[in-house]
């Protein structure tokens, strides 16, 4: 988890914080380089493309490791909230609870 306080850190350059969301956006994009109905060729876009990008990744790691204390930090101070987590769970067996008896 420590690359989701990196890209807050200014050290970490423009076109890094930009890489990621566009090969994500690349990868779950219904639209390729080379279509994936071709026969083999289909998917060699996704099979060079990711891995390249994944390696190209460029985190300085005193960054990375800055960025996992803090995250380290953040997750022992993160407050629990019981009682949104129990009306959410109500709000959930009333919602299915309806849709059971409606579906009888």
């Amino acid at each position: 988890m420590p690359s989701i306080m990196a890209h807050r850190d200014p050290r970490v350059p423009w076109y890094a914080k930009l890489f990621i969301p566009v090969l994500v956006g690349y990868a779950f994009s219904p639209v390729d380089f080379i279509p994936d109905f071709i026969p083999i060729l289909g998917y060699w876009d996704d099979l060079i493309l990711l891995p390249i990008g994944i390696t190209l990744k460029d985190d300085p790691y005193p960054v990375v490791e800055e960025s996992r204390q803090k995250t380290e930090q953040h997750l022992k101070q993160k407050p629990t909230n019981w009682v949104a987590g129990f009306i959410i769970m109500m709000v959930w067996v009333a919602f299915l609870s309806w849709f059971i008896l409606k579906i009888r």
